[in-house]
């Protein structure tokens, strides 16, 4: 792991569960008893809502919703088995966004599915899911059984999922377990992660059926372990960066002594934190990614689905690097050598190595996934022997 002074870096700082796409195929699924299934009791779902809504899990509304569910007599609710929630981001899935969200709210209950443009995923880990541990808290059978067996479900890109893995991470921080499992409905352009677990590389033509499918995988799909990686940026102060929300300002982290480092320092820097699930990269494919979301903010007619997403990416790419940027006047374009040193440290080592980066690299990618760009697989099939050599 690396020094907590390196100005960039990544470490694996955690693993946090994900669920396994797997069904029989053919098999039909009943509307009402996937509904039964996954549907949270009424008045803890609008308890959630309105704690979230409020900001305050003590808000009046939400007290007066427990003491209703607990009066003498009153019965006790049904139990789903398998409790779901679910964050749809709209802007993705091109114009599927809203009929999906629709489709979503009719399976299960509309305070279940949470807009991403109105309940932001820290918000849900805040409130919403502080609700349900008071209501435990204070006795309530139903919340504590409700926390426990909770799964969640995103519906978007790689970038949506990853956004409220990192929310859900930080329950390990505050040790508020279990963490939530997660499964995706793939609505994005590359869902590498969603290839690599199992749920598919693009949101299906039949999708108003399949969505029944997928809800049924997420309730019932068996656990696998994915990897989270925390990192480090460190910029000269006073630069403006528009960082995503897998980032966050952070206080300044000074360099390991022991690094050297060619130049002089900047005299104050901004320091951002996060994790990352997929990869984290430097050079031509990251400015190709930047590009494409500025884009598809300024002008989002223009990003209608993974098809025509694809295609955008396709003329950064060849503006970025493929075959523009040797001819470009810009030195650095051309080599990311002329720009960028790269120190590690091996397992069990207290030194410093340089790796050379060859002239012909464009792009650095810390790799975490069987999956990359939209499905390419960079690994290849290793044989033992050889990663065994590599990591010597």
């Amino acid at each position: 792991m690396d020094s907590p002074g390196t100005p960039s870096r990544s470490s694996r700082s955690s693993v946090i569960d994900s669920i396994r796409g797997c069904t029989i195929a053919g098999v039909r699924i009943p509307k009402e008893d996937l509904k039964r299934k996954i549907t949270v009791p009424e008045y803890l779902r609008l308890a959630m809502i309105e704690a979230i809504r409020a900001k305050d899990v003590g808000a009046a509304a939400v007290v007066q919703l427990y003491e209703a569910a607990h009066v003498r007599g009153a019965q006790r609710p049904e139990l789903p088995e398998c409790p779901l929630v679910v964050f749809i981001n709209p802007k993705s899935g091109g114009r599927h966004g809203p009929e999906l969200k629709a489709r979503l709210q009719d399976l299960m209950s509309e305070e279940q599915v949470f807009d991403l443009q109105d309940v932001k995923p820290h918000e849900f880990v805040k409130y919403g899911l502080s609700c349900l541990e008071r209501f435990s808290s204070l006795g309530d059978d139903c919340a504590k059984e409700i926390r426990g067996k909770l799964r969640i479900a995103v519906a978007g890109g790689d970038g949506t999922v990853g956004w409220v893995l990192g929310c859900l991470g930080e329950l390990n921080v505050q040790s508020r377990l279990p963490v939530p499992p997660t499964g995706i409905i793939p609505l994005g352009t590359g869902n590498d992660l969603s290839r690599s677990f199992g749920w598919g590389g693009s949101f299906p033509f039949n999708w108003k059926s399949a969505i029944k499918r997928t809800l049924d995988k997420v309730a019932h799909g068996p656990l696998a372990r994915l990897d989270s990686w925390s990192i480090l940026i460190s910029t000269p102060d006073g630069e403006e960066l528009d960082i995503p929300y897998s980032l966050k300002p952070t206080e300044e982290t000074p360099l390991d002594p022991e690094l050297e480092v060619e130049g002089e320092l900047p005299d104050k820097v901004s320091c951002y934190q996060g994790v990352f699930y997929n990869y984290f990269s430097i050079g031509m494919d990251a400015q190709v990614a930047y590009g494409f979301h500025h884009l598809r903010n300024e002008k989002p007619y223009l990003a209608q689905g993974p098809i025509s997403n694809k295609l955008i990416y396709s003329g950064y790419s060849c503006k970025q690097g493929w075959f523009f940027t040797p001819c470009s006047s810009d030195p650095g374009l051309r080599s990311l050598k002329n720009i960028l040193r790269i120190y590690a440290k091996k397992v069990n080592s207290s030194e410093w190595e340089q790796i050379i980066v060859p002239s012909s690299v464009r792009s650095i990618v810390a790799l975490n996934l069987p999956s990359y760009g939209s499905g390419r697989n960079p690994w290849g099939n290793l044989k033992p022997d050889y990663l065994e050599k590599v990591w010597r």
